[in-house]
């Protein structure tokens, strides 16, 4: 039985780490942390955890950590995990942050997109880029894992059989994608936030998003050259979920069809228990991913064979976060891979 601690349980992650490892045989979870004023059972933060899980929920301490957790997930802001992981790497802990803070493996990137300093960059080369199905080998030894970003991991998986085929030259990559605002944090029902959401729907940090830089670096290493993609990302007016439409433009024909790209996704994943893909002609949506670890892809080639359009769909926090951190945990102690996700 692992013993397994969250740092930052409050929030949205952490609050579906509690769910997702309370199901789980092989763990239990022994600490809780979160911003409180005196400690305070995470029963009473969340009631339907009541004669379930009884931790007392209390403000992270770095000896306290080391002694109750034999693995700690840190669901903590970007910019405050490289403050907690050195601690806890030191005490000879497995970690898996859910943080941006060690995705990219340059930190004069990192520190352009997050207007930070960071401040454990000895740490960023030791951190393995958490997604199970381009880098199991490396999760299954590591001892710090950084968990993806929500965005990357539907268009990582979206697009890495392409970069992995030859014959495929793209011209354009466009990544349009539609997320629920908890991808944004939790957010007081009073915060004005919530408020312009609400029965609206918009675009936001045009091309300018945090994690674009991750995207790149991640199906540039995949491709093993270069790869550009313009990233737009927009907001709905739901919790969770998200559905990302990808338009991959060549002036060189892929002599493709459908079926055939099809085909190759799926001997690309066979071996994959959360990627399905679709039928020729079948495509995701929102509900047929919520509240699981899944990620759902449909595919398209245009009649003129110039234009592929990948649709793909995940819960955010679940294959965008917490599943996905729960999934890497597997790896890291030998569990098997879908322990407490299926």
């Amino acid at each position: 039985m692992v013993k397994v601690g969250i740092i930052g349980a409050r929030g949205y992650t952490g609050e579906e780490l509690i769910a997702l490892l309370l199901k789980h045989p092989q763990v239990k979870i022994h600490y809780l942390t979160a911003r409180v004023d005196t400690p305070t059972p995470i029963s009473e933060m969340f009631p339907f955890y009541k004669n379930r899980l009884d931790v007392v929920c209390d403000n992270f301490e770095p000896s306290a950590a080391i002694k109750a957790c034999d693995m700690a997930f840190l669901a903590l802001p970007h910019t405050t995990s490289m403050e907690v992981a050195p601690l806890l790497l030191k005490g000879g802990k497995k970690v898996i942050d859910l943080s941006a803070d060690y995705r990219i493996e340059d930190y004069k990137i990192y520190e352009a997109w997050y207007k930070a300093k960071h401040s454990d960059r000895a740490n960023i080369k030791k951190a393995v880029y958490g997604l199970p199905e381009i880098n199991k080998i490396k999760i299954k030894k590591a001892d710090f894992v950084a968990n993806p970003g929500c965005y990357p991991t539907a268009a990582i998986l979206s697009i890495a059989p392409l970069l992995r085929t030859k014959g495929y030259a793209f011209d354009t990559i466009i990544i349009d994608t539609k997320s629920g605002y908890s991808g944004a944090g939790r957010k007081s029902t009073d915060d004005p936030f919530m408020r312009e959401i609400k029965d609206n729907f918009k675009a936001y940090k045009v091309d300018a998003h945090q994690h674009a830089p991750e995207i790149t670096q991640e199906l540039s290493k995949i491709a093993k050259k270069e790869i550009n993609v313009t990233f737009v990302p927009h907001l709905l007016p739901i919790e969770r979920g998200i559905l990302e439409t990808i338009y991959i433009a060549t002036s060189h024909k892929p002599q493709a069809t459908s079926r055939e790209i099809v085909d190759l996704y799926r001997e690309f994943y066979k071996n994959e228990p959360f990627v399905r893909i679709r039928k020729e002609g079948e495509f995701p949506q929102l509900r047929d991913v919520q509240y699981t670890n899944f990620c759902d892809i449909g595919i398209k080639v245009s009649e003129d064979k110039k234009l592929l359009i990948i649709i793909s769909a995940i819960d955010n926090l679940v294959k965008g976060a917490s599943g996905q951190a729960v999934q890497n945990m597997n790896l890291m102690c030998g569990f098997k891979e879908t322990e407490g996700l299926l």
